[in-house]
């Protein structure tokens, strides 16, 4: 375990002194090496990363926050591991941080031995370069979150197409506000969520409300990690791993430290009121507000960086898989960094978003 982290973490520290303040548009950076784009227009960040398919030939780095940010030379999860299956294959995003992959690959065993069938299904990590994704989450954008399915790994293994087809069900009693079927959740689920809290270096566990009051009134084990463990909108039908800013990634913003306790208490009680369900007002003298999308300049300088490096090959950079000598991973993402127009100035500070949920939340979770 610690060699391959190693393998994929050695090399130099990844420098993000270097000055970039502008947008590289599409006519400098095409992800597939077409001719460059007619258009002088900047595309926007979304764009720029989901049309990435190889990670960057560069040293492991996360950049930003986790719903801000890229990822510097990705580690793939294998499609099949002896207690993982990846789902969803066709979104191509098994992509993470080394310490994130490697968690996975552990806690993947860890849920096989208490039960959880024969391990884990996968959903959504990052995508190979991070970044903001064209469909789905705000964050996942640092190779730092991870979906967990709340269905098992069955003991056989599934062709790509069931993968992309098997529907997720829910943890939740639609007839009924925020509750949980108890025809569906079981011991086992508690046990495994307890599990993912505990380890060290998870920051955040994200699950539904229901499911986070349902933890609070059952569990009779140790409460020690219950406050990691957060509610939020969605999240009835898989988990949201968040691990914590690895040491060897200086550019990563973490989290404010999660409050103290074990999280059953008013600001969980609010989600059962009207409050976080209830629709915005219209105001009928508010003037229509454009759109505006993130863009690679309101990222982390060093996006540019990991946007214009070359890539590295899937099979180079997969947990487990060879690392040939013609595909170093050493590379700083400064050395791809492109010259920047002085007259070109980033634009005003966009909101930072902790956690892909809208923007009605909790006044006690404002870190969250």
């Amino acid at each position: 375990m610690t060699s391959s982290l190693t393998r994929f973490s050695a090399g130099a520290r990844i420098s993000t002194g270097w000055a970039t303040r502008a947008v590289i548009a599409a006519a400098l950076i095409l992800p597939l090496g077409l001719e460059p784009a007619l258009s002088a227009e900047p595309q926007p960040a979304k764009q720029l990363f989901g049309g990435m398919t190889l990670p960057s030939r560069t040293a492991p780095a996360s950049f930003g926050s986790y719903a801000k940010g890229c990822l510097s030379g990705a580690v793939a999860l294998p499609a099949d591991g002896p207690t993982w299956q990846a789902m969803r294959l066709s979104r191509n995003r098994r992509w993470g941080n080394p310490h994130m992959i490697m968690f996975l690959e552990r806690f993947s065993r860890d849920a096989a031995e208490i039960g959880w069938g024969s391990g884990i299904l996968l959903g959504d990590i990052s995508q190979p370069r991070g970044g903001p994704m064209l469909t789905g989450h705000a964050s996942h954008q640092i190779g730092l979150d991870a979906d967990i399915w709340f269905q098992p790994k069955p003991a056989r293994t599934m062709s790509v197409a069931e993968r992309e087809n098997k529907p997720f069900v829910s943890m939740l009693d639609k007839t009924k506000f925020l509750t949980v079927n108890p025809e569906r959740w079981t011991p086992t689920h508690a046990r495994l969520l307890m599990r993912a809290a505990s380890e060290p270096e998870v920051d955040r566990v994200f699950v539904n409300p229901a499911i986070k009051k349902k933890l609070c009134e059952t569990w009779t084990g140790d409460r020690t990690s219950m406050g990691k463990i957060r509610p939020i909108y969605g999240h009835d039908e898989h988990f949201h791993i968040r691990i914590k800013c690895p040491a060897d990634s200086p550019g990563c913003k973490p989290q404010v430290a999660v409050a103290p306790g074990d999280g059953c208490d008013k600001s969980l009680a609010w989600w059962f009121t009207q409050e976080p369900w209830a629709k915005p007002k219209p105001n009928p003298d508010a003037k229509p507000v454009k759109p505006r999308f993130v863009m690679l300049s309101d990222l982390p300088q060093a996006c540019s960086g990991v946007l214009a490096a070359p890539s590295a090959s899937e099979a180079a950079s997969t947990f487990g898989g060879p690392v040939p000598a013609s595909a170093p991973v050493s590379a700083p993402v400064s050395a791809f960094a492109p010259a920047a127009p002085d007259a070109i100035m980033p634009p005003a500070t966009i909101a930072d978003p902790s956690v892909p949920v809208p923007t009605r939340r909790p006044r006690a979770e404002a870190g969250q």
